[in-house]
């Protein structure tokens, strides 16, 4: 499915696929060190970073770069331009179908597995005081450091999702929780500190692409609840997640595991991506006018064209709205313009 749709048109699908296979090793290069501390109740600090965790944040660090290479389109200057003509709206009173509700259920599990990465946050605080022995002001700058990620990736992958694509950003962060994972292995505070502002970058990052991507595919009449819905439950199923976890598993290994649980969540979102539809923008502005037919058709969406000479005018009468009348009076003569391009 990747093949025939994400990776379509990218620098190098096998690169994405590389890049997602060095994460996942090194991760598992951390995990000879979390295993050493089971008699000790997998208190790892002070201990110091042999070798292969070395070469595991090196493989981490270079297949995110791989991935992120992999998953970058051809032609990105003709690619933005194209995508400033499209416009992509549903129908304002459509039914929802089996793909509208297909799409929610999809975008609850990945907001699920999105929420509880910084939920655990304060699950694993209480752990670190005691393993670090730092206090309790020292150890709030995690959540300091995830609030801050959140906020740069909610700016930065607005920017990526517009050249990659919101299915391909949403990939994108899946892989950067898969990193977040050696969190779990780390022996000193500092280098959770830089974790968790990886994590709050790669969470912020995937939340507003999640939206918009719903608010494409969405018709206009039932929008407002469906993003409610989705957001309420992604969050309560983040938040319980996080909860039952930390209850089931930290009295057998401890905080740490809540980090390590990062690699099969991040890898589950990574196959769980191919579930999710490619925006009709996207396709369309890259040129796949019969894979955007067919996503449009499954959700009741339809496109148009903004042309350079509407634009002009629009910018033009922007200082002037126009009245109901006004604009009833050009809508007769040019049938291209829009409601929604007009100030009533």
């Amino acid at each position: 499915m990747f093949s025939t749709s994400t990776l379509a048109g990218r620098r190098g699908p096998w690169a994405f696929i590389l890049g997602v296979v060095a994460v996942t090793a090194g991760v598992l290069l951390h995990m000879p060190m979390f295993l050493m501390g089971r008699h000790s109740g997998y208190r790892l600090a002070g201990m110091p970073m042999d070798s292969g965790m070395i070469l595991g944040m090196a493989a981490i660090v270079a297949g995110i770069g791989i991935a992120a290479y992999g998953l970058l389109p051809r032609d990105i200057p003709d690619h933005l331009a194209a995508s400033r003509d499209v416009v992509v709206s549903p129908p304002e009173d459509a039914p929802l179908n089996r793909a509208h509700w297909v799409l929610m259920f999809v975008l609850v599990v990945a907001l699920v597995i999105d929420i509880m990465k910084p939920a655990s946050l304060g699950f694993t605080i209480p752990g670190m005081l005691s393993e670090y022995h730092r206090s309790k002001a020292t150890v709030s700058i995690l959540p300091l450091s995830a609030l801050v990620g959140t906020v740069l990736g909610s700016l930065v992958w607005g920017a990526i999702a517009d050249i990659y694509g919101r299915k391909a950003s949403i990939l994108l962060s899946a892989v950067m929780f898969v990193g977040t994972s050696i969190c779990g292995a780390m022996p000193s505070f500092e280098w959770n500190v830089a974790m968790c502002l990886m994590m709050g970058a790669a969470a912020g990052g995937m939340l507003p692409v999640t939206y918009a991507l719903l608010a494409e595919m969405m018709p206009s009449k039932h929008r407002g609840w469906a993003l409610v819905l989705v957001g309420g439950l992604g969050s309560i199923g983040g938040y319980f997640g996080a909860s039952a976890l930390s209850a089931l598993l930290q009295p057998l290994f401890g905080w740490r595991i809540l980090w390590l649980l990062n690699l099969p969540t991040g890898l589950a979102l990574v196959l769980l991506g191919g579930l999710i539809p490619e925006s009709a923008k996207f396709l369309m502005a890259r040129g796949r006018n019969e894979e955007a037919r067919r996503v449009m058709q499954r959700f009741g969406t339809s496109a148009r064209t903004t042309r350079a000479a509407e634009r002009l005018a629009l910018a033009r009468s922007s200082a002037v709205p126009l009245t109901g009348a006004s604009f009833l009076a050009q809508a007769t003569t040019n049938p291209s313009l829009s409601w929604s391009n007009w100030t009533i």
